[in-house]
Formats: structure tokens, C-alpha cells, sequence
């Protein structure tokens, strides 16, 4: 049996893709003196619960109060004055926000504005069982609300609403490309190393030196009911210790990535002429520009882990770790057969479906276990670093002061197909049939992104990606291989992936050569 990935983290929130269903909208706030400017911060809100008006002219002006230091879960934390006709602000907890936006109600209050240190997270929640709550619900960060009272002074007056956002998101177009990007590059990759790997396989010695500087993980079939396995376990773990867990994920990741950027421009480096120059320590040689090149890999992983919460930038930083992540992962992770992607997808997509769309019946506040994590626990400002983030940058105007929400995917939506993908590269590679697998399930995993776009779309909830992207990917390899007459091949393995496995023959009465197939018992 191979050995098992340390990050199977990197799976856990694989299954989505999810465009966060809450709407931003501005909050427009000023001050009741004459001198005192006017500004806009952005806000988040759910539209299914509430409808804003589209324009500053036709929305409804508050008076603030700011309850910030009263929990607000029961009717005595309302103040001696009344909260009448008012838009109140209350923090994050103890209670449920819902529970506040009860109280608030009935005590005359016309919005509710909660304050957190980040707005990343949907206002949803179980709704039904706060039928009775008809107020406005939204969501304000609260280093905005602090510039607000330092900025208007303690008298302030509040317009929300909602322009109109153009009909066409240009989040989808990224994420898009680098899901594509991502897994063609790592399918190709692979292919690359096998190839250099079949031209190495008659040459015993410089085989096993070709072995010891490429260190594969290969699954079997019991490995890759034992990942999925752990990848339960973990994601179960991680909801109830999110708290504790969320920074070691965070520091796997640091370290990881880290290793994965290097590999990654290494490959590149390489092929470079100049900058060969060496330095000999403790008995070895290293080469200066791989020194320097390690350097600069730790300390983009280490910017991003200090200033990781940063609203505007980090997330650039985290997507090209990520995307680093994820091509070492597709090009050292090795699937030797299409009997261990059939199973390995499988079972991820059960695992997928099962978090995102069975856990809200099972869990207390009826949400789904998979877009918790993804989003984090609601009152928690750490994210777990799993998942490739595009926000909705910046338009036009006033909406120049939303760049959030976010649109994000799982790692796993990119690992798990680009395993099958570079599997299928290999074959490739192995049978001398050009590019005929890889191209076709490229096209399809790109036809699944698309597919699972536009149900995100109808829909306007989260969606596990998986659902649509394994179907397609596996579907479509088998009927290629069917085409071709080579299923029973591209089910067991090619020659050279079960030869990886055995001890080489030096009988020269029966020679194993790379163009022989061998049938496994």
C-alpha cells in the first residue's frame, strides 16, 4: 500500500464552489451636524429576507444607536430610552443574531446592524425558526462602524440600499480559468516526469536515482478508502475544535505551500543557463539561486500567514500558494490505474454530498457542515486556507467601497479531478496515444465547471462542485477508452505504471520492456 498525503486537509472543503448567497449593499451614513461630512461603507445583507431599495433617493433614514455593549438577547437589555424607529448595532454573541434581531423588534427597532471584525460570512440561519422576525438583518465590519462614530461623531443618521449589480459575475471567469489552468498544467506535468521516467526505465541505476529525487505517493485501493476516511474524520473534527484547529491548518498550510511554490519555480529555475554558481556547506553544494529562491518561497508564505485577514490583497497571496498547492499535489500524487480513480473520485463525491447537502438536517443551526468551514464558523474570523478566493473587485462609484463577498473553490475541485487528468496524461504517455485522454477529459472537467456554474447560478445556493465535475471527467475517460478498445488497459494500469511496482527482470530469455503489457493476476 503507498502512502498515505499529509494534507488531506487540502480536501476537505474540495466538493465547493460557492458564491456567498448574501448581497452586498451600501450603508450611506452621516452625521446631524451641519459641518459633519457623509460615507459610504459596505454592508452585507440577504436578499431572500429582505428588499432594498436600488437607490439612495428612495431609502428610509434611521437614526443610529449603538448597542454594542449590550448583548441584546433579552428584552432587559433594551435601553431606559427605547430603541424606537431606530437602526441598533449590536456585536457579534453571545446569542443568535436572529435572537437580537427578535428583541430589537420587539422593541420598535427598524434595522438591525451586527458589528464583527470581518463581514466575509452570509447572513443565513435556520429562518423558520424566527418566522416571526420581519426586520431588516445586516451585517457591518466593526473597525467601519468605529470609523463611523469617529468620523460623524455619536449622532448619526443611516440610508441602506442596494444598487444594481451587472447581470454577468467576473468572478466566474476566474475561477474558471485557474480550475482549468491549474489542472491541465498539473495533468501535463506529470505527463512530462513519465515520460522522462520511461526513457530512464531500461537503465537500471539511473532508474533508482530518478526514484530518489521523485518522491511519488501512490494510492492503491485500500489507501483511497483510507483518505477519504481520515478526510471524515478530519472535517468532523474540525467542526467541533474549529476554534483550536483552524490555526494548525493554517501553519500545515504555511509550511506546505511553501514547499510547493519552491518546487514549482524550481522546475522553472532549472532550465535556466546562467545563475549556476554553487557554495559548498557541511560537505554539500548548493546552488546560490536555489537559496535565494527558498528564501523568497518562505517569505511569500510567511506575508501571507502575518497579514492573511487583509481584505484587499491577501487573497492574491493565497490563491498563488494555493495554486502552487495544488499542481504538487496533481504531479506528485499518483493514481496507478483508472480502478483507483473510479474508487478515489467516488467516494469523495458521496463524502462531498453527504457534508453540503445531509449535514443541514443533522446539525443544530441547520446549515451545512462543508459551507461552514469554507466560510468559517460564524463569530470566528480565522479561515480555514483551503479554498481558492476571487472577491467581486472592485466597480464602479459608490460600489467601490464593497470588494466582498467572495467567490471561492475547494482545493480538492482542483486535486481530486487533476488526479484523474494526470492519470490520464500518463496514459498518454505510456500507450503513445498522443494526447487524446488528456485533451478529452481537460474538456471535460472544463464542460463540469461550466455545468456547475450554471446551477449555481439557477439555484443561488452553494454547490459541490464534485457533483458535476466527476461524472463528467470519469464519463467521458471511459468513453474514450471504450472508443479505442483499451478499457481493460486503462482499468489496471499500463505497463509501465505496474512495472513501477515490481523488481526488474535481468533474464535476458524474458526481457520486460516498456512496450509489453504485463497481466496482474
Amino acid at each position: 500500500m503507498g502512502r498515505l498525503p499529509p494534507p488531506a486537509a487540502a480536501l476537505l472543503c474540495g466538493g465547493l464552489l460557492r458564491l456567498i448567497a448574501a448581497q452586498e449593499a451600501i450603508l450611506h451614513a452621516s452625521g446631524n451636524g451641519a459641518l459633519l461630512p457623509s460615507k459610504d461603507y459596505c454592508m452585507l445583507y440577504n436578499p431572500h429576507w429582505t428588499v432594498l431599495p436600488s437607490t439612495i433617493e428612495n431609502a428610509t433614514s434611521f437614526s443610529l444607536m449603538n448597542l454594542t455593549a449590550t448583548p441584546l438577547c433579552n428584552l432587559s437589555d433594551i435601553p431606559p430610552e427605547g430603541i424606537k424607529d431606530k437602526a441598533v448595532v449590536v456585536q457579534w454573541g453571545p446569542c443568535h443574531f436572529l435572537e437580537k434581531a427578535r428583541v430589537a423588534q420587539k422593541g420598535g427597532a427598524e434595522a438591525l446592524l451586527v458589528a464583527n471584525n470581518s463581514v466575509h460570512f452570509p447572513p443565513s440561519g435556520n429562518r423558520s425558526e424566527f418566522s416571526d422576525v420581519k426586520m431588516l438583518i445586516s451585517f457591518i465590519n466593526y473597525k467601519d462602524f468605529k470609523d463611523m462614530e469617529q468620523t460623524l461623531g455619536s449622532d448619526i443618521s443611516v440610508k441602506m440600499y442596494s444598487p444594481s449589480w451587472p447581470n454577468f459575475d467576473y468572478t466566474m471567469v476566474a475561477i474558471f480559468v485557474i480550475a482549468v489552468f491549474t489542472v491541465a498544467l498539473g495533468g501535463y506535468w506529470s505527463g512530462l516526469i513519465e515520460l522522462e521516467n520511461l526513457k530512464a526505465v531500461t537503465n537500471t541505476e539511473e532508474r533508482e536515482m530518478r526514484k530518489k529525487k521523485e518522491d511519488y505517493l501512490t494510492f492503491s485501493p485500500l489507501s483511497v478508502v483510507i483518505f477519504v476516511v481520515i478526510c471524515c474524520v478530519m472535517m468532523v473534527l474540525l467542526y467541533f475544535f474549529y476554534k483550536w484547529l483552524v490555526y494548525v491548518m493554517i501553519a500545515i498550510f504555511c509550511i506546505a505551500s511553501a514547499m510547493s511554490l519552491y518546487n514549482c519555480l524550481a522546475a522553472l529555475i532549472y532550465k535556466l543557463p546562467c545563475g549556476k554558481c554553487t557554495i559548498t556547506c557541511c560537505n554539500k553544494t548548493f546552488e546560490v539561486r536555489l537559496i535565494f529562491l527558498s528564501g523568497l518561497c518562505i517569505a511569500v508564505a510567511a506575508v501571507w500567514a502575518v497579514f492573511r485577514n487583509e481584505d484587499r490583497w491577501a487573497w492574491i497571496l493565497q490563491d498563488i500558494l494555493g495554486i502552487a498547492f495544488c499542481l504538487n499535489l496533481i504531479k506528485t500524487l499518483k493514481l496507478p490505474n483508472f480502478k483507483s480513480c473510479v474508487i478515489l473520485l467516488g467516494l469523495l463525491l458521496l463524502y462531498d454530498v453527504f457534508f453540503v447537502f445531509i449535514t443541514p438536517f443533522i446539525t443544530k443551526n441547520g446549515e451545512s457542515i462543508m459551507v461552514e468551514l469554507a466560510a468559517g464558523p460564524f463569530g470566528n474570523t480565522e479561515k480555514l486556507p483551503v479554498v481558492i478566493r476571487v472577491p467581486k473587485l472592485i466597480y464602479f462609484s459608490v460600489m467601490s467601497v464593497c470588494l466582498m463577498p467572495v467567490s471561492v473553490l475547494g482545493f480538492g475541485d482542483i486535486i481530486v479531478p487533476g488526479l484523474l487528468i494526470a492519470y490520464c496524461r500518463r496514459f498518454d504517455v505510456q500507450t503513445g496515444s498522443s494526447y487524446i485522454y488528456y485533451i478529452s477529459s481537460t474538456i471535460a472537467y472544463a464542460v463540469g465547471m461550466i455545468l456547475t456554474f450554471v446551477v449555481l447560478v439557477v439555484m443561488k445556493r452553494g454547490q459541490p462542485a464534485l457533483l458535476y465535475l466527476v461524472p463528467c471527467t470519469l464519463i467521458t475517460a471511459a468513453v474514450v477508452a471504450w472508443r479505442r478498445k483499451e478499457m481493460r488497459k486503462f482499468w489496471k494500469g499500463s505497463t509501465y505504471q505496474t512495472m513501477d511496482h515490481l523488481d526488474y527482470s535481468t533474464n535476458e530469455e524474458n526481457p520486460v520492456t516498456p512496450d509489453e503489457p504485463i497481466v496482474q493476476q
